[in-house]
């Protein structure tokens, strides 16, 4: 099964710019494997850094980005409440927000573009959350990532719980 990337693409974005998209994937009586990334869902960025987030339930991570990198992310096992926020300030769509299900089961990936934050809810008793970064002019890593407070009242974001587990820079 080797679809175009455009034919993987699903329609339900709501903030211009992000890009969700259908992984092939391929099943049989062993379990299943899929296709996080080819050339044909983003031939464009110079993706060099890969990273693994395992998290138990409640766990909140997020809301973080920056104005250089792009994401491509997915949940690889377990499940996640994804959310992404426009953080660009000269949008139409700033501070406006969408959320999606991600898990083992749907495999949906998300182009995440620069000048976007997101975070991930783990919702069930464990998760791993895979995503890899692009390389612009520089890597942009923690330190000079922005952070928007994952209860941000301008933004309004509907969580699935009131109380996550959060690191201190998230509080």
């Amino acid at each position: 099964m080797n679809k175009k990337y455009t034919d993987r693409q699903l329609k339900y974005n709501v903030i211009d710019g992000v890009t969700f998209y259908e992984q092939d994937s391929y099943h049989d009586f062993r379990g299943h494997y899929y296709t996080v990334y080819d050339k044909s869902i983003d031939s464009s960025n110079n993706y060099v850094r890969d990273k693994i987030s395992i998290s138990r339930k409640d766990t909140l991570r997020g809301i973080h980005g920056d104005f250089e990198t792009t994401k491509l992310i997915t949940c690889v096992y377990g499940e996640v409440y994804s959310v992404i926020v426009d953080n660009r300030k000269d949008s139409d769509t700033y501070l406006k927000w969408e959320s999606h299900i991600l898990n083992d089961k749907n495999h949906i990936g998300v182009l995440v573009p620069p000048g976007f934050v997101n975070g991930h809810l783990c919702i069930t008793k464990e998760c791993l959350f895979h995503y890899m970064m692009s390389y612009t002019e520089k890597y942009v890593d923690v330190e000079y990532q922005n952070v928007v407070k994952w209860n941000d009242e301008r933004i309004g974001i509907s969580w699935p719980i009131n109380n996550p587990i959060l690191a201190q820079r998230d509080k």
